[in-house]
């Protein structure tokens, strides 16, 4: 008599047998796992050029990718090593620091590509790949946030300083004072601000013909957007 329990046991036991996991489909993930990952490393590469890039992080997306998928497979093979491999993965704990949230992005999709692979959904894995590359390279042409640039003011007097916020106020909708240094014989100031591309030759010529200013130089930095 088929009862709750027996149905159980055969459901269990059938779980535990190994599942149809062959050489050959081994190799395809991998295969197909490598490649994603190479994407990935280029992607990272091209999108942190101009930043802070780290190629040993980026050589860890590509590997983990990899790793994830390897895992997947395993767990497929036999419920047992999916019930260890948790047990073993749930005991680690990575404590290093995420410094830019645009490496958490890529981690996270390093991570899925490896699961998206290792479970044979293939064609998902490139989709979300072209589409997540389309996303983030549109996102990134778009003009809401653009950086501030800094200018480096060297002055006699205190007055001579003010006058230098004055006329920056005139090419700039913002003027931020970052830093000021006063000395015996100078001032150095070091002021944010967002002067239009076609200005910011005018704002230094105007600046330099001050008297007690003799030293200005302009400086693009990729930090934090001040909106």
């Amino acid at each position: 008599m088929n009862t709750f329990t027996n149905i159980f046991k055969n459901s269990f036991l059938e779980g535990v047998s190994a599942s149809n996991v062959t050489t050959t489909t081994i190799l395809v993930t991998l295969f197909v796992t490598c490649i994603l990952a190479t994407y990935i490393f280029l992607i990272y590469y091209v999108a942190t050029r101009k930043t802070f890039y780290s190629k040993s992080f980026n050589v860890s997306l590509a590997i983990i990718a990899i790793i994830t998928a390897s895992i997947i497979l395993a767990m497929q093979s036999n419920l047992i090593i999916s019930l260890g491999m948790v047990g073993a993965l749930s005991i680690v704990r990575f404590r290093t620091a995420i410094k830019d949230p645009m490496d958490l992005i890529f981690l996270f999709w390093s991570i899925s590509i490896g699961i998206i692979c290792g479970a044979n959904m293939y064609e998902i894995a490139i989709i979300t790949s072209i589409v997540i590359t389309v996303f983030l390279f549109v996102l990134e042409q778009t003009k809401f946030g653009r950086a501030a640039v800094l200018l480096v003011i060297n002055a006699e007097t205190i007055d001579a300083g003010n006058q230098t916020i004055t006329i920056i106020k005139k090419y700039s909708k913002m003027a931020k004072v970052k830093s000021r240094s006063v000395t015996g014989t100078s001032v150095d100031l070091i002021v944010e601000c967002k002067p239009a591309k076609d200005k910011e030759s005018e704002l230094l010529k105007e600046i330099t013909q001050i008297k007690e200013v003799f030293g200005v130089s302009l400086m693009e930095h990729d930090g934090e957007v001040t909106i």
